[in-house]
């Protein structure tokens, strides 16, 4: 189901760090070095249907 993120993102916090990340070779090839974070946090989203809900976004 395709959304929108309106606003902020709140409660962001990091999942997963460095090579704990499964797609951290692509990554890595396509943007380059870095440190690589898998983050989550909560965000208003409007869905394709135009309903608004409160989600928690990887």
């Amino acid at each position: 189901m395709n959304f929108e993120i309106i606003g902020k993102m709140t409660n962001i916090e990091p999942i997963a760090v460095g090579n704990s990340i499964r797609d951290l070779a692509r990554l890595r090839r396509v943007y380059g070095e870095g440190r690589w974070r898998k983050l989550k946090g909560i965000a208003r989203i409007r869905l394709s249907n135009g309903r608004i809900r409160l989600a928690e976004l990887h």
